[in-house]
């Protein structure tokens, strides 16, 4: 649900995979796999916290004013019954949301700039602070959507206090999902990052290591393969990359990171579009439709608890894609 990992673009005509992605598509609504609001928390339904202002968006009297025949184009890169029922209370709402289900990684953001489609919900901001700056592009988030659950994972303990000491631990590879492990363990209390370590701590940036733990890279996708590895005494990675048939979820997790955690800004996703249109009234009505119960119901049968909904300020969301994009302007 999120450009994690994205993969390469393809070379084949853009216009002419969406309209085929167009014919293939029925004429009811479809709606953006995003949800502001509302939250699922360990498989809970709950209603998160914001992590910036507590105002609402949003109110049901806005909301229920819609223009008529109100719709719009968003692009992703999955097609989900969770999506399908947030077009149901979008188009109650009197928003139609055609919803193109694009199969790679590039192209969402691609459309999005060349106004093939209005928005796209597929990223999160760490993503889209990389593709707004190799393309000088000015996508920006409308409304916080989901983030996909990480936490501290062990074959044979049941205890993050049980870490022996030199205890081996599979971490990412890559410096942002790295980064967001080496926070996780902190969170823990097994380690203490500098104050100067930023949004991607590496290694280098632990000041405190008592346990004397080891860090084994490997590649973010591989690390539920090597769950069972006696060589490792846990894992830190999302919860959504276990396979199913391993029946691990957040549940499972020795410790769970906090997702309202401000370190966790990176990684929520959102419905992004062109900053020329961040005052379409669809997306005030799209944001109401995924407050209602019947999305986070949907979304924890789907997902069971391994992505959840966060609502954050989008002002919050702008501000940090800004630094983002500043840091990697700068290399």
């Amino acid at each position: 649900m999120s450009a994690e990992n994205p993969a390469p673009s393809g070379e084949s005509d853009l216009r002419t995979a969406l309209t085929a992605q167009k014919k293939k598509r029925r004429t009811a609504a479809i709606a953006v796999g995003a949800v502001a609001v509302a939250g699922l928390l360990a498989g809970t339904v709950a209603i998160v916290a914001n992590l910036g202002s507590t105002e609402p968006t949003a109110n049901a009297a806005e909301a229920s004013a819609a223009p008529d025949d109100l719709s719009v184009t968003i692009a992703t890169a999955e097609d989900t019954v969770f999506q399908d029922t947030i077009a149901e209370v979008a188009a109650e709402k009197g928003l139609e949301v055609e919803w193109l289900n694009v199969d790679d990684w590039v192209l969402p953001n691609n459309e999005l700039v060349a106004g093939t489609v209005d928005a796209n919900a597929f990223q999160h901001i760490l993503y889209l602070s990389a593709f707004n700056t190799e393309n000088d592009a000015d996508i920006t988030p409308v409304f916080s959507t989901v983030i996909t659950q990480w936490g501290i994972f062990s074959a044979t303990l049941d205890d993050v206090d049980a870490l022996a000491d030199g205890a081996r631990i599979g971490i990412p590879d890559d410096p942002s999902n790295g980064g967001r492990a080496l926070n996780i363990l902190e969170s823990a209390g097994l380690i203490e990052l500098s104050d100067d370590a930023g949004d991607f701590p590496t290694v280098d940036d632990i000041e405190t290591n008592d346990r004397n733990l080891q860090f084994v890279p490997l590649p973010a996708r591989d690390i539920p393969l090597q769950f069972e590895d006696p060589s490792l005494s846990a894992v830190i990675v999302g919860t959504s990359y276990f396979d199913p048939s391993q029946g691990i979820g957040a549940a499972d997790a020795l410790f769970l990171d906090d997702s309202l955690d401000e370190k966790n800004l990176p990684y929520v996703n959102v419905v992004a579009t062109r900053a020329d249109d961040v005052d379409n009234p669809a997306w005030r009505i799209l944001e109401e439709a995924y407050a209602d119960p019947r999305v986070a119901d949907a979304l924890e049968e789907e997902y069971f608890g391994n992505t959840v909904l966060v609502d954050v300020d989008v002002e919050d969301l702008r501000a940090k894609l800004a630094d983002l994009e500043a840091a990697a302007a700068q290399g």
